[in-house]
């Protein structure tokens, strides 16, 4: 994306609080964004390296319980030993969210990358399994279905004001936009890299890639570590501007939804996620009061079926061709223009 409009776009986008401050809206356009940060995160692995993760809703949860319960403070006991942690600043609570999700990107790269295809597949499956059990039965921690609740709200110092809570939905709208640019330019700033580089060349062929001596799974678990990390920001996110969180949020469902956003928006780009997310995202809440709830599934199946078909490599990619050939045709014509105008000029 050309850096003029990208920075006009975000600068729309900021304004929109302004230009249109429905609570309710913002709410939802907050809950998108908070899903197309995680999008981004699956499309780091999804996009440029080729591995599937149908498991990645895992690191967006162990992202929101670490942020969550460092900042209420907790007490376990593990192994007869009583473990006292008092409450942590929500700002040392978030970044802990997001270094615990890497280093389990770490893990799982390490284990699973030692396979591919539906044997990776399974392996992120049933990590995000045994995490939602973890959390669901690990009650004296996570308080099990009953959920954490009262999750301290992420806070912002502002001069002359204090330290203010990001409670309102304007407030909670720019910090879910502020996260997206952010996520958005750390994975452009990855995608043009050297690591960008060898992860796309092993994802179009991975035995040329280790034939060129590019260590494949050290570059898959960079890849792992950096896409589990934001997904754990979005985690965050969701725990502190929702403020409850239970084991749902490790639900099959949420990867699933990620997967859409990828694959409609277009895998392997960069604002694929984003204009996925912005579609998916907004179009339950659209459709809610419109037609039945029966219908609104029937109708965000019929679409993605519909975008499968005609637009097979996703929304950015097939607009990205079309713009091509649009430009190649007129450059055409101007060429083919020319030299009748030269012998108009000449007679």
């Amino acid at each position: 994306m050309n850096k003029i409009v990208f920075f006009v776009v975000v600068a729309l986008l900021a304004l929109l609080p302004v230009l249109w401050p429905d609570p309710y809206m913002l709410s939802v356009v907050s809950a998108a964004g908070i899903m197309i940060v995680a999008a981004i995160s699956l499309n780091v692995l999804l996009g440029f390296t080729g591995q599937l993760s149908l498991g990645h809703a895992a690191f967006f949860g162990i992202g929101a319980y670490t942020s969550a319960l460092l900042s209420l403070g907790f007490d376990v006991s593990l192994f007869g030993y009583l473990l006292v942690v008092d409450p942590k600043p929500v700002w040392v609570a978030f970044v802990s969210g997001i270094l615990v999700a890497a280093a389990f990107g770490w893990l799982i790269g390490k284990l699973a990358f030692r396979v591919r295809g539906a044997y990776f597949v399974i392996v992120t499956i049933c990590f995000a399994q045994v995490m939602r059990m973890v959390a669901l039965n690990w009650v004296d921690l996570t308080e099990g279905p009953m959920a954490l609740v009262s999750i301290p709200a992420l806070t912002l110092w502002i001069p002359g004001e204090g330290v203010i809570k990001l409670v309102s939905k304007s407030a909670t709208y720019w910090l879910v936009l502020a996260a997206n640019v952010l996520a958005y330019l750390i994975v452009a700033r990855l995608v043009l890299s050297r690591f960008g580089r060898a992860a796309i060349a092993l994802r179009e062929n991975e035995t040329l890639a280790k034939s060129i001596g590019i260590p494949v799974t050290r570059y898959l678990i960079v890849f792992s570590v950096i896409s589990a990390g934001i997904a754990g920001a979005a985690g965050g996110l969701y725990a502190h501007t929702v403020r409850i969180i239970d084991p749902e949020v490790f639900m099959f469902i949420y990867t699933i939804t990620m997967v859409i956003m990828v694959i409609a928006g277009g895998k392997g780009t960069l604002a694929g996620p984003v204009i996925g997310g912005i579609i998916f995202g907004l179009l339950p809440e659209l459709l809610r009061g419109v037609v039945a709830p029966e219908v609104q599934w029937m109708l965000y199946g019929a679409l993605m079926v519909l975008l499968l078909l005609f637009m097979p490599k996703g929304i950015v990619p097939t607009f990205n061709g079309l713009v091509r050939r649009l430009r190649a045709r007129l450059a055409r014509e101007k060429t083919a223009a020319a030299p009748a105008k030269a012998r108009g000029a000449n007679a």
